[in-house]
């Protein structure tokens, strides 16, 4: 039997499509200029601009400055961004830093909003690329759910109104900025679809406390993934629930729905900001999830820059195979065993079920939770999926690992496979 190939790296099968020709022929003419300068990212000008742009000057407090400076640091030292990079992340901050200023603002003349109750939200989380955002979408169509959409969860004051929610003039704002990425990446849509109306992940409610895990997921920053790790990131979570409370205040819905792969290895801590939460753990071959997973970061990164994988800056994220990996359920196992996390706060959900049987896959997540799923809803996300067709937006194509090492590699997973009865899918 031949061994497998231990020198294999996930990340020397993804190929980057090559880029629409206005961005190329833009990143060509910024070679060799001053793009630091053209294009800053310091600290000090994007809260000058962000400043100037709202009129506002109160950040709330200095919690947010020495990541913000770190990380700008490191995306000036490291991140090694072309042109339109750099255009891109510098009018992303821009949004980020004036989130920011209205945020603390309208908490500053409307200090009633704090009372605001989060009322046993429902969490999606599991390992990357496991049908976190299939099962995202088809339950928000549950009326008793709220989803966050990005227009508001990128620029959250004033908060919604019920009478003006899908015509709000700032889902025009949004959807101006993630045209950007479909116009530099167009294949991302595959993989990613974006728009100023469709929900997103709780991770990205985190961007204006520049302490949090999404910005090494996006930019190569090995310095400040360095600093991050020995972060506690309560703050972080904090902002979310801070977040959650404004926009609720004038527009609420019974529970929140949120969906994040990247909360798992903080689960205690995340629950702990958000008491009574419930959980629903996904579950898909964890082999076949890491190969989409690279795949899925590899267009990230390559929004912003030419190289792809940078220095091995993001190895911990990509390359997090085997037991480091694998270890991630072994606390999750455990605060299910001693109570912590309690029968009927959980569900579980299999992709692969899911595949064969949506409905009934669904229909057993409520039963777990001990919620009804009436026949209109359920008729709805017939609908939805039956119109959902895979690969509406495009097809999202990956190389997927040599079985061998696919076999030497699922040991590691047994006790996390066997404790949540996950199939092989290769």
């Amino acid at each position: 039997m031949r061994m497998p190939d231990q020198s294999f790296d996930r990340r020397d099968r993804f190929t980057p499509t090559p880029r629409p020709a206005w961005l190329k022929t833009l990143n060509e003419i910024g070679e060799g200029l001053d793009l630091k300068g053209m294009v800053p990212l310091s600290a000090e000008s994007l809260m000058r601009q962000a400043i100037a742009n709202t009129g506002l000057t109160d950040f709330g407090g200095g919690d947010y400055l020495e990541p913000l400076a770190v990380l700008t640091k490191a995306i000036d030292a490291e991140a090694d961004l072309h042109l339109g990079g750099r255009l891109y992340t510098r009018a992303q901050f821009l949004f980020f830093l004036e989130s920011r200023l209205r945020t603390i603002d309208w908490y500053r003349r409307f200090p009633q909003v704090d009372a605001e109750v989060i009322d046993r939200p429902l969490l999606i989380t599991g390992f990357g690329r496991s049908g976190t955002t299939i099962l995202f979408e088809v339950l928000s169509l549950d009326p008793r759910f709220r989803v966050v959409q990005r227009w508001e969860g990128l620029i959250p004051a004033p908060p919604p109104e019920p009478d003006t929610y899908r015509s709000d003039p700032r889902i025009v704002t949004t959807e101006r900025l993630t045209r950007m990425i479909d116009e530099m990446v167009p294949e991302f849509s595959a993989v990613h679809k974006m728009g100023g109306t469709l929900p997103i992940e709780s991770l990205e409610l985190e961007y204006p406390t520049f302490l949090s895990e999404v910005f090494p997921m996006i930019l190569h920053v090995p310095s400040y993934a360095a600093y991050l790790r020995g972060k506690d990131l309560t703050s972080t979570f904090e902002w979310q629930r801070k977040t959650l409370k404004l926009l609720q205040s004038r527009y609420k819905r019974k529970h929140w729905l949120m969906k994040s792969p990247s909360h798992l290895p903080h689960l205690e801590r995340y629950v702990s900001v958000f008491p009574g939460m419930r959980i629903i753990f996904t579950h898909r071959d964890p082999i076949v999830t890491a190969d989409s997973v690279t795949s899925f970061l590899g267009m990230l990164y390559y929004q912003r820059t030419d190289q792809v994988w940078g220095s091995g800056a993001v190895e911990s994220w990509v390359l997090a195979m085997g037991k480091e990996r694998a270890k991630l359920w072994d606390p999750i196992i455990a605060m299910i065993e001693n109570g912590r996390i309690p029968k009927g706060s959980y569900a579980n959900f299999h992709y692969q079920r899911f595949v064969s049987d949506p409905i009934g896959a669904v229909k057993s997540v409520y039963d777990d939770l001990g919620m009804t799923l009436s026949s209109e809803v359920a008729e709805s996300m017939r609908v939805y999926l039956a119109k959902k067709t895979k690969g509406v937006f495009g097809k999202h194509e990956y190389e997927p690992a040599p079985t061998d090492l696919a076999e030497s590699e699922r040991s590691v997973y047994e006790t996390y496979q066997n404790y949540f009865s996950v199939p092989n899918e290769t």
